[in-house]
């Protein structure tokens, strides 16, 4: 049985009805899916081991520098269809964080600036990163689905679906941990985005978390927001899969 396969032998859609459960209850629903969150895809684990090769780090970078590009997009999406000027208020800050900002005389270039220092870094160039040449159809069509999702889904479900934050913390970490040990010709100045990360991800939680605990407060909604945070689950996973594909795991 395959990795994939152990981690999603658990019945992924608990039968509708019943009661709701408690705010403590669902939140620990949502956490277990961290199960299937792709920091325990083989890829990752290969990278995050110090098995890659320069060539699969490289291909890694520009595969997801795709699915950076689409964060603000996604994040746009949903302030395009939240009503809730509050809500708006924060999350538009997803969108300053990716895309950066200059106010008042503080300037942030952001973290899609910060993915593109990284791709130099492992020894690409801007410009194979930002003309997507690199980039897997199956990596597109997963992030596009993504994209798509967002744009017409309820805000709230899409909330719910940025919920893989959840887990991104602990990812972040281990690239932090691992890559200067295991990568010494990658400049660790590179790895910045990884360092603002785990500070935004956990804000970003608080937000996301308290919007969808706040909104799924029926059971039949909190079994939507566990399918609607698995299908996110679902793309990472698939993108690693493209990648896997394409460039090989190292055993």
């Amino acid at each position: 049985m395959t990795m994939r396969a152990e981690i999603m032998k658990e019945d992924r859609h608990p039968a509708s009805g019943g009661e709701a459960w408690s705010r403590e209850d669902f939140e620990v629903k949502l956490r277990e899916r961290g199960k299937s969150y792709h920091i325990h895809h083989p890829f990752n684990v290969m990278l995050n081991t110090g098995k890659a090769t320069p060539a699969q780090i490289r291909g890694w970078v520009a595969n997801r520098f795709y699915y950076q590009l689409a964060i603000p997009i996604k994040d746009g999406a949903v302030l395009s269809n939240c009503p809730d000027g509050e809500v708006r208020r924060g999350w538009v800050q997803r969108i300053l964080d990716h895309d950066g900002f200059e106010i008042g005389g503080v300037k942030d270039p952001g973290g899609v600036e910060a993915w593109l220092r990284l791709a130099e870094a492992v020894g690409l160039t801007r410009d194979e990163v930002t003309d997507l040449r690199h980039v897997a159809p199956a990596v597109r069509f997963a992030v596009d689905a993504y994209v798509n999702f967002a744009r017409r889904a309820p805000w709230q479900e899409a909330v719910c679906s940025s919920l893989t934050e959840l887990f991104a913390p602990e990812i972040h970490k281990q690239r932090l941990a691992t890559w200067p040990e295991h990568y010494t010709w990658i400049d660790s100045e590179g790895l910045s985005y990884f360092r603002n990360r785990i500070g935004q991800a956990r804000r970003d939680v608080d937000q996301g978390l308290a919007i969808t605990l706040d909104h799924f407060t029926t059971r039949a909604l909190q079994e939507r927001a566990l399918e609607v945070l698995q299908f996110k689950l679902d793309v990472l996973w698939a993108m690693n899969d493209a990648m896997a594909t394409k460039y090989g795991v190292n055993p």
